[in-house]
């Protein structure tokens, strides 16, 4: 009884955090989305690294060695994530957002939940399965024509124009984030005077030092999140349950 009572009181010190606030932004990860049945990438015996090197399948060398090996592997992780539906968790955040109390969610995820859920400002910084690009004319394909593709033929997914190999429209291991997305998540960071990281170890930068600059800039931090992260020692509030029960106890705490 004493833990659900602490629990509950950490919940509404969130929610009285939030009412503070005049510049909230949300940090989320994987954890944020296993609720939706997508594993995240390095929990034992689930984690999607669990059996696979990331290296072999992931990096951007693979896709430009053998597409074809890369997509047998990428058109697999595509099919799993298409009919993934946001969960409590993402819908919490798009609430938030809504009733104004944070400006815009940070997402380090692929699978295009947070904007299925509602969220307007969302920067995702290892872009999305949404599309996939042509990385010789720039050509984008959304990615229900990539699935028929992949459907058709066993190999790579080429380009209707010019027959190059698509490449998935994320950010690959070996690769650089997008600049203008990184850049306006730093933005954030730098203004914001709370930031709740949700679902994230906040151990793969250079996303992971977002929190480093908001705290640095004298802003707050609240965790919402399973298992240790670097900011544990720095943060008001580290709410350690499953994120669905954490921010819906945190939405019940605001009214």
């Amino acid at each position: 009884m004493k833990a659900a009572a602490s629990n509950a009181a950490a919940a509404r010190r969130v929610a009285d955090l939030l009412r503070d606030s005049e510049r909230a932004v949300v940090l989320t990860g994987a954890g944020i989305s296993v609720p939706s049945g997508i594993p995240d990438f390095r929990s034992r015996g689930t984690g999607l690294w669990e059996n696979v090197d990331p290296m072999e399948v992931a990096h951007i060398d693979a896709w430009r060695r053998d597409p074809d090996r890369f997509w047998s592997f990428y058109g697999q992780r595509f099919a799993t994530l298409t009919d993934k539906r946001p969960n409590e968790a993402h819908l919490a955040l798009a609430e938030l957002e809504r009733r104004g109390l944070v400006r815009a969610v940070i997402t380090q995820n692929i699978d295009r939940l947070h904007r299925v859920a509602g969220t307007e400002r969302l920067i995702e910084v290892h872009g999305s399965i949404d599309q996939s690009v042509c990385m010789e004319c720039g050509g984008k394909v959304s990615i229900e024509r990539v699935l028929e593709l992949l459907a058709e033929d066993d190999g790579a997914p080429l380009c209707a124009a010019c027959a190059a190999p698509l490449k998935p429209d994320v950010v690959l291991f070996g690769e650089l984030l997008p600049e203008r997305a990184l850049a306006n998540a730093q933005e954030l960071a730098t203004g914001a005077d709370l930031m709740l990281c949700v679902g994230s170890s906040l151990e793969v930068y250079p996303v992971a030092g977002l929190p480093a600059i908001t705290h640095g800039g004298g802003g707050r931090l609240v965790l919402i999140t399973q298992g240790p992260t670097p900011f544990d020692g720095d943060a008001q509030v580290k709410l350690d349950g499953d994120v669905v029960t954490e921010l819906r106890a945190v939405l019940s705490a605001l009214g």
